[in-house]
């Protein structure tokens, strides 16, 4: 459940978080490992006339940094150990993709089959962003996102810009590159239309069919990406301008051209007053129409329970008005 369980023991906190069909299941093994080796068997017990749909989701290369020693091996050159075990849970991973691919071949099901490679946010630059296994102050954080900006936890390209690989021959060209504005809501609706399904019955969607983009380099048709959108903070991007606010005093505007400054080094909010102010509507919009964050109402709740005032909350936090 958590995304930083420990490789090999599978715990978090002494609790063991390691689960089949919804129950604790202890067992030795390499986590990495034995998440391939669910995937592959699930494959081989397969029957190809019928659809399938797997989601793979490893915990590599996530803290803490761990690797059997045969990996570590492959790195004896990187004096860094945390370096060291990152490049060799990378590979670890690496290995048991390649063992996915191959069951697929075997099994004939590989020209028949779209797989998705991704990430799900930049390497960590900052401790903060970590995790709690560890105490991340005392290790050297190995993740370079480099040409972008910062990490994991951040709004820079350096937290949201992430490796993205798909492969399907005879459909996708091999080798080919896609540098167009894509966002992962859009996998869902791509995906169900390839599959021959109808997302007629759903609510409305921020995602777009994007199959023309990937599979034939085709122009993106989404041409706005929302970051994030909190109480304290937002990043939205409109074309080539990016804007990220920070709301919390004192607050800070800042305005890229992700076109010409992808690194975002430059900051043209003071000379771009009009696409600041553009941007800033934008961002409003799309916060009246979003739920209220639960763990906000739960941190007002218990300030209040503190305070000794009721700590029944109103639906809209902002109609409450109680004296400090």
């Amino acid at each position: 459940m958590i995304g930083e369980i420990d490789y090999f023991s599978h715990k978090v906190d002494g609790k063991v978080d390691w689960f089949r069909n919804n129950q604790v299941v202890e067992e030795n093994g390499y986590s990495t490992t034995l998440l391939g080796d669910d995937a592959v068997k699930l494959i081989e017990q397969h029957n190809p006339a019928t659809p399938l749909f797997l989601y793979l989701a490893f915990n590599a290369v996530h803290t803490p940094y761990q690797a059997p020693q045969e990996y570590l091996d492959k790195y004896k050159n990187i004096e860094d150990p945390s370096r060291r075990a990152y490049s060799a849970s990378a590979t670890a991973m690496d290995d048991q993709i390649g063992r996915v691919m191959r069951v697929l071949a075997e099994k004939k099901m590989l020209n028949n089959t779209l797989i998705v490679f991704q990430s799900d946010n930049g390497g960590t630059r900052n401790p903060m962003f970590a995790g709690a296994i560890t105490d991340m102050t005392k290790v050297v954080l190995p993740a370079d996102n480099r040409p972008y900006r910062d990490g994991k936890g951040t709004l820079y390209k350096g937290g949201t810009r992430v490796v993205a690989v798909a492969s399907w021959p005879g459909h996708i060209k091999e080798g080919s590159v896609v540098n167009e504005m894509i966002h992962t809501v859009d996998l869902y609706p791509t995906l169900v239309k390839l599959a021959g399904g109808n997302l007629g019955k759903s609510k409305p969607l921020d995602g777009l069919d994007v199959w023309g983009t990937i599979s034939e380099g085709k122009p993106s048709p989404r041409t706005e990406l929302v970051y994030n959108i909190e109480p304290f903070r937002a990043a939205i991007r409109e074309g080539d301008w990016k804007l990220i606010w920070r709301t919390l005093l004192p607050q800070s505007v800042e305005l890229f051209n992700i076109t010409k400054d992808p690194s975002e080094t430059t900051n043209l909010a003071a000379q771009q007053p009009e696409k600041v102010a553009e941007l800033q509507g934008r961002i409003n919009k799309l916060a009246a129409e979003a739920q209220k964050p639960i763990l906000l109402q739960i941190e007002v709740r218990n300030i209040l329970e503190r305070m000794h005032l009721s700590p029944a909350l109103p639906d809209d936090l902002e109609s409450l008005d109680a004296e400090p």
